[in-house]
């Protein structure tokens, strides 16, 4: 019921428009077809839908909605849709564009895996110990010319090493918030970020995002009126899932209308900007209110798990949780990450990175546009973004398409990518899919692949 219900009132479906019927329900839906009936009829009785003889079940009021209008802070529930598409079966597919993971092929990961292997014989010689925060003297050091490069200047104190950036918010979220309060947040926005916040307890304000410059900073500075919002956690540099780079402009009043109000800065995907990347807001920032976060996970290689925060005003307390919950990090991936660092390897490894992955989106968007543009039905009807960094890719479809069905019949095909509803705590992105390229190959696997997703996407539109 809550499924069709939403999808009326967010213009998928017209008044008498023709709903879908009680299988595809059943399949989209994974429950029993007597529910679907059971749905239906409740929502027939209310006057919602109408039923028509050998025909299905059609629009009877269509709800009308405000788009400009906030949604009040709600609880995340997203973990059950999440585990559904996270535990897809691991064997190769022929599309592999779902999980976000950067390329393992570009030679520094070889060499950083070769470090891991000499760092894993020299400890064996050496007494077991906890890596404490705030993290591996040498480590510290890296991360810190790292940080000055994006033009932050901070010292090896003012950094504190995680398990990925994934801790380091949720860290950061606990130094500053309690479960309860409300915080704001980009949308649509990463799901292990929604996860993360399900877990802390927190209430989420959705903040409309432009799949272009980001965060709308009007609705942003509405929602700071209406509700007391103890932090904001935003993506400025290459947003995932839609890519969205923010303007400086809008960077800097994003500072002005959170002068009393914490800010938590991802910044996982800034070294992968395509050209000269655009100040952080913790560069900008003059009054200490950004908590700075990132990591080596998608520039580098997701599975060291190498993250880290910086933050003066809360340092202390980020580390004291760090401790307690953990005891520190992995030593030996932190001292043989920062022995890879201190080559100088890791700045011609971004080059690189930056130069396939930009040629991944530009290659794989011209296929996939050619693909939607055979189909007269899809022809002008979409919106495909081209981000000017990372290796994300962002498909808007025709409101009424259901992005999770085309994501269970493309996955029954080989074909992995993401449904757009894991990226929001309703289902205003069920006619979105996103794309991870960083693995993109221009072959025949892959071409067959997405003319195959593009037949799916225009069948199920009609």
């Amino acid at each position: 019921m809550n499924y069709i219900t939403d999808a009326i009132e967010q213009g998928r479906f017209e008044a008498d428009e023709k709903l879908p019927s009680i299988r595809v329900l059943s399949e989209l839906l994974t429950v029993s077809k007597n529910s679907v009936i059971k749905a239906y009829e409740i929502l027939e009785a209310q006057d919602v839908v109408y039923s028509v003889a050998r025909s299905g079940y059609r629009v009877n009021v269509l709800v009308k909605q405000e788009n400009t209008a906030l949604s009040p802070p709600t609880d995340v529930d997203l973990l059950s849709v999440a585990k559904a598409v996270l535990t897809v079966s691991k064997e190769r597919h022929n599309m592999p564009a779902g999980s976000a993971h950067p390329s393992s092929e570009l030679p520094a990961v070889k060499q950083l895996y070769a470090e891991i292997g000499r760092h894993s014989r020299r400890q064996t010689h050496t007494p077991s110990h906890y890596q404490l925060p705030p993290g591996d003297t040498n480590l510290l050091k890296q991360v810190t010319k790292i940080t000055e490069q994006n033009g932050i200047t901070s010292k090896p104190s003012d950094i504190v090493i995680t398990n990925g950036a994934q801790q380091a918010i949720s860290l950061a979220f606990r130094a500053i918030t309690c479960s309860g309060d409300i915080v704001a947040i980009e949308t649509p926005c990463y799901f292990g970020l929604l996860l993360m916040l399900e877990s802390l307890g927190l209430k989420v304000l959705e903040v409309p995002c432009d799949p272009v410059s980001g965060m709308d900073i009007d609705a942003l500075e509405s929602a700071l009126q209406q509700w007391p919002i103890k932090a904001v956690l935003v993506t400025p540099n290459f947003s995932n899932p839609s890519g969205a780079l923010m303007p400086v402009a809008h960077r800097k009043r994003l500072l002005e209308v959170c002068k009393n109000v914490s800010i938590i800065e991802d910044d996982v995907f800034g070294g992968l900007a395509y050209a000269q990347p655009l100040p952080s807001l913790k560069v900008l920032d003059e009054n200490d209110s950004v908590i700075y976060v990132s990591s080596l996970s998608k520039t580098l290689d997701s599975r060291v798990r190498i993250g880290w925060v910086i933050s003066h005003r809360h340092q202390a307390s980020i580390s004291k949780r760090l401790i307690s919950e953990s005891m520190g990090g992995h030593n030996l991936i932190q001292s043989a990450v920062a022995d890879f660092l201190s080559t100088g390897k890791y700045r011609q490894h971004l080059r690189r990175a930056q130069k396939l992955y930009q040629e991944n989106t530009l290659q794989f968007c011209k296929l996939l546009r050619q693909a939607l543009d055979s189909h007269c039905v899809l022809k002008g009807s979409y919106q495909l973004t081209m981000p000017k960094g990372s290796f994300l890719c962002w498909l808007v479809l025709p409101a009424h398409v259901c992005g999770y069905y085309v994501y269970r019949q493309a996955l029954a095909k080989g074909i992995s990518i993401l449904p757009g509803r894991l990226f929001a705590t309703g289902r205003q992105f069920e006619h979105c899919i996103r794309f991870s390229l960083a693995n993109f190959h221009d072959t025949i696997l892959w071409r067959e692949a997405i003319t195959e997703l593009a037949e799916i996407i225009a069948l199920q539109l009609k």
